[in-house]
């Protein structure tokens, strides 16, 4: 071990920069690889990455900014604080329940691989657009106590010949560093079936890269992929993921739940939420968000801070009438 090592890792663990940690461990644990010490790198991937659990689960875990593109333009992912819960969602129960167990499985993790039990760690969300997965896949993060990064696929795909793998490659490193909660948003600009005669090589070369690493990566973070299309992904891709969670649109029932979620901490006055919910019947969860907030707009506007039903009247055509 090198002595730089020594004074980067002591270093880290003075100021709690588990990510600076982290990264220096991994270079440790390849450096011995490369001495052919398999058994200590062996033993030492497994005490860094048993349950992606923070060094002080009391401290703030402190983020450097995330890998960038070849020219150094653009972050490859956007990291954030969540604040959203699993309470905020109404979603399909049997959905919620899914989640709520995933929250618990993922506290558990060196205690499933003490068993040799696989974990669930790559997760397909797939459904129509605006019906919770970027939300569900946030709240996921705030139930963990773990940074959000959501990926940015437009700086991944490069025009670059083999560039976008090399990106892929920098934010699993990146993961791998600490634990966060991942997210591959739109994946079906990456994953799209290799058999599709529209795709070129270098994407189809990309999608078999990323089973690959996907495959090998067993760092402490968990990886969310979504997809509006999942129509449009390779086939094997849908066997590479331990779990996929489908997302569908609200009914009336749970739109009327969800107005009324939105609508709790906010002043209002004279609301038919019954008929507002009908009024919005198949259309997606976002639908009601966006009609509570730009209610909420269409009244400040008037002077006032209470919610009418002439605010909602206002603007719900304006909602209902949109492409979703």
């Amino acid at each position: 071990m090198a002595g730089r090592h020594l004074k980067e890792i002591f270093k880290a663990f003075q100021t709690r920069d588990e990510l600076t940690f982290r990264r220096v461990a991994m270079e440790i644990i390849d450096e011995e690889e490369a001495k052919h010490h398999n058994a200590l790198a062996r033993d030492l991937k497994r005490l860094l990455v048993a349950g992606g659990a923070p060094l002080d689960t009391g401290s703030t875990i402190i983020v450097p900014a995330p890998p960038k593109d070849r020219e150094g333009d653009w972050d490859l992912g956007e990291v954030t604080e969540p604040t959203r819960l699993l309470d905020d969602l109404i979603l399909d129960p049997r959905l919620v329940g899914t989640l709520d167990s995933l929250v618990e499985e993922v506290r558990q993790w060196s205690t499933l691989d003490a068993a040799g039990i696989p974990r669930r760690q790559r997760l397909l969300l797939e459904g129509p657009p605006g019906c919770g997965k970027t939300t569900a896949a946030e709240a996921l993060a705030t139930e963990l106590g773990r940074p959000f990064l959501l990926v940015r696929l437009d700086a991944v795909v490069s025009s670059y010949l083999g560039e976008t793998a090399s990106n892929l490659r920098r934010i699993l490193d990146y993961a791998d560093q600490a634990p966060f909660v991942v997210l591959f948003d739109e994946f079906d600009a990456l994953g799209r079936s290799r058999d599709d005669q529209a795709e070129h090589g270098e994407m189809k070369r990309v999608v078999t890269a990323f089973l690959q690493m996907t495959d090998r990566y067993r760092g402490p973070s968990l990886l969310l992929a979504a997809t509006n299309h999942s129509e449009l992904l390779d086939q094997a891709l849908w066997r590479r993921f331990d779990e996929v969670l489908t997302f569908r649109k609200p009914n009336v029932h749970e739109l009327r739940r969800l107005l009324r979620l939105r609508l709790r901490h906010v002043s209002h006055h004279g609301l038919n939420i019954d008929l507002i919910a009908s009024k919005l019947k198949g259309l997606p969860h976002a639908a009601a968000e966006k009609l509570v907030v730009d209610a909420r707009r269409q009244a400040i506007l008037r002077g006032s801070h209470t919610v009418e039903a002439v605010d909602i009247n206002a603007v719900l055509l304006g909602v209902t009438g949109r492409p979703w």
